[in-house]
């Protein structure tokens, strides 16, 4: 069983105030088939913690360790973190003018492969998982990203995500402008995913309404770049009763 493992973890971003510390020691293991949400308030570090997984230039590691299956993915380029099963559906995707979906997708999936998938297989599985996010035919020839409602680019993020088929996956606030019947189709496309490949997921969110579409098996609170707390999904339920206040409030003591 593959393990995710972020252990100590710091890490800072250069500002126009000069560096800020983001991270202050997390620690944090996903074995494949486990579902972990993470919550907190705005600015906690959850997504630093993604972008950092993934490899982000932007973010400098002070200290602390991230391995998969004992490798350290630190040492590891973007793409060598990609092909080694690692994947970041982003909150904010870019927009790739000039490059179709159906091209990047098969380009995507021959980089991670070694070699380009068999068409008539590959146009059909394409279309097979475009149907049941229900996203027209017509989207494979458009840009990627561009002109995408929010919506759309949520479902081509989860597209890829079936399609790629990582060992880890990494959803930044998926759920972000998502009205309720997209959501659910983005959470039945993720279940699906999951289902499938025995993923492990690491959700981030801020708020329980993803989590009834896919339930976590533990959940881990955010709060000035630690894990505050964990727990199982009772967790969610409690935190979206109480908020985040006893959590910043103990921040602020301590």
């Amino acid at each position: 069983m593959s393990v995710l493992s972020v252990k100590d973890l710091h890490v800072s971003v250069e500002t126009e105030q000069g560096t800020k510390r983001i991270l202050n020691g997390v620690d944090l293991e996903i074995k494949q088939g486990e579902i972990h949400a993470i919550m907190g308030p705005n600015g906690s570090g959850k997504s630093t913690l993604a972008y950092t997984i993934a490899g982000h230039p932007k973010y400098h590691v002070e200290g602390g360790s991230i391995t998969l299956d004992g490798a350290e993915v630190l040492d590891m380029s973007i793409d060598e973190r990609a092909r080694a099963g690692l994947f970041l559906a982003m909150q904010y995707p870019v927009e790739i003018p000039g490059v179709k979906v159906a091209d990047f997708l098969r380009t995507a999936k021959t980089a991670l492969a070694g070699e380009a998938p068999a068409l008539r297989p590959w146009i059909k599985e394409v279309n097979e998982s475009m149907k049941a996010l229900r996203m027209d035919k017509t989207f494979s020839d458009r840009n990627v990203n561009e002109g995408f409602s929010g919506g759309e680019k949520k479902r081509h993020e989860i597209l890829q995500l079936e399609l790629l088929k990582p060992r880890f996956a990494i959803l930044d606030e998926t759920d972000s402008g998502l009205d309720v019947d997209a959501l659910k189709i983005v959470s039945e496309g993720v279940n699906r995913a999951q289902e499938a490949t025995g993923l492990g997921l690491l959700l981030i969110t801020h708020y329980t309404r993803i989590l009834r579409y896919i339930k976590p098996d533990f959940v881990h609170v955010f709060v000035d770049g630690r894990v505050a707390e964990e727990g199982g999904p009772e967790l969610a339920d409690r935190l979206e009763n109480e908020g985040y206040d006893r959590f910043l409030t103990d921040t602020s003591v301590a």
